[in-house]
């Protein structure tokens, strides 16, 4: 056979090959995501170009910044006419954008243990696959505690007000096998009457283990915006969700009261109603009885950001296929057994983003309390700090310190509301 029609078949195998330049690290993913096509090179270009701008503008600014001054005049004799930011005023004052300009300073240690705590007692909650259920025992106790060691005074208030709490639930528990609404109605009206007969219970109780007291018109900062803010959302959620079922009650009287409610919520500022929480509920209340403002404010921001979470909520109700309502039924569950087991599970995983949407818009219109004179850190700012002789006309660092704060925060609800989804996702995508 001739040697040109012999075929060559080779014994050993070849050395792999490296993956070309253009085809791993750093340049692939410039070339995928930024310089993907003649549009998205010509808009990162001009992105650069305006980062550059802005960065190279800002930076003496931040370079040059003074932060030990103990005034503003002083800060501007230290810059000489240059350009740099006044970031003494930060330190000089950042226990009163922090704690208010009144919260004594050898109790800071109360208020942030409160907040060390509540990472503890909200593990268990938000991450329930990491940490023991055992822990959600100490999550039932944090609000007592947090409340006596923020407030203070004797420790039997918040103990009483803890078994007002187990006297509803068990009233609750006794009532649910009848209705579920009236079971609701009896365990809220039997820890009213628990909580009014405890307070003349504990009067002889005052000096039991007990705090100093701090009255809440010493309460202020960022610690006001934080309280309001896991407060209102902690209980708004359950309110929520009561609103969202008695809206697709079929009884008249409980779905037309959740209807107007939440019609009515949603269709007044949120502003009007801390208006009405300052001045006209007083006028409800009887002679020589003083009702704390952080409570009515509470109250009030709650009643807001429920009705917009039972909207939501509502809507991933009606996002669910008939046949899951079918399926409870096939199954012989009750109503309340089928939404617990079957039907709020889906729906709130379903409302994930707009709840989480509605927490961060709460939190952030906390600021609005600064307009019925609470100072928080908003109100510390525009007022006491601004209104100094001392720092009258720095702006821009107190302004820019209060957006990082509100920025960590509601980043970090963003983001846990995205690790929440990743986790809940069935779809294997």
């Amino acid at each position: 056979m001739p040697h040109d029609q012999i075929s060559f078949v080779r014994k050993h195998m070849l050395p792999e090959a490296p993956p070309p330049a253009t085809e791993t690290g750093a340049v692939k993913w410039l070339r995928e995501n930024l310089f993907s096509s003649p549009a998205n090179t010509l808009l990162t270009l001009v992105s650069i170009f305006v980062v550059f701008n802005i960065a190279s503008a800002s930076a003496p600014w931040f370079l040059n910044g003074v932060w030990d001054s103990p005034s503003i005049a002083a800060c501007r004799e230290i810059l000489d006419g240059r350009v740099g930011g006044c970031f003494a005023v930060l330190s000089e004052r950042w226990n009163q954008l922090l704690f208010g300009f009144k919260y004594p300073v050898e109790l800071y240690w109360r208020p942030g243990l409160a907040f060390v705590l509540l990472f503890v007692a909200g593990a268990p909650v938000l991450f329930g696959k990491i940490f023991p259920r055992k822990m959600l025992f100490f999550t039932g106790l944090y609000p007592f505690i947090a409340y006596w060691l923020i407030w203070g005074g004797s420790i039997m208030v918040p103990i009483f007000a803890l078994l007002g709490v187990v006297v509803g639930a068990v009233v609750y528990s006794r009532v649910v096998t009848i209705s579920a609404g009236v079971a609701v109605i009896a365990g809220f009206v039997a820890a009213l009457i628990f909580w009014i007969a405890s307070g003349y219970i504990s009067r002889p109780m005052a000096d039991v283990m007990a705090l100093q007291a701090v009255p809440s018109r010493d309460m202020g900062g960022f610690m006001i915006n934080l309280m309001l803010g896991v407060v209102c959302v902690s209980l708004s959620l359950p309110l929520g969700i009561l609103l969202a079922l008695g809206r697709q009650s079929r009884m008249p009287i409980i779905k037309w009261i959740c209807v107007v409610f939440i019609e009515f919520i949603r269709g007044v500022p949120l502003i009007t109603l801390l208006f009405v929480a300052n001045v006209v509920l007083a006028y409800f209340l009887p002679p020589n009885v003083t009702f704390d403002l952080i409570l009515r404010v509470i109250i009030m921001i709650t009643m807001f950001s429920s009705a917009y979470i039972a909207e939501v909520i509502r809507g991933g109700l009606a996002a669910l296929p008939r046949g899951q309502y079918e399926a409870a039924n096939s199954l012989g569950l009750d109503y309340a057994q089928s939404m617990q087991l079957i039907i709020l599970p889906q729906a709130l995983k379903i409302s994930i983003p707009g709840i989480v949407n509605v927490a961060v818009g709460l939190f952030k219109d906390t600021t609005l309390v600064s307009v019925i004179s609470m100072f928080d850190i908003v109100g510390m700012i525009r007022g006491p700090i601004l209104a100094s002789m001392e720092w009258k006309g720095v702006y821009w660092e107190l302004f820019g310190f209060a957006c990082i704060l509100f920025f960590i925060t509601c980043y970090g609800i963003s983001q846990y509301s995205q690790w929440l989804e990743r986790q809940l996702r069935t779809d294997h995508r």
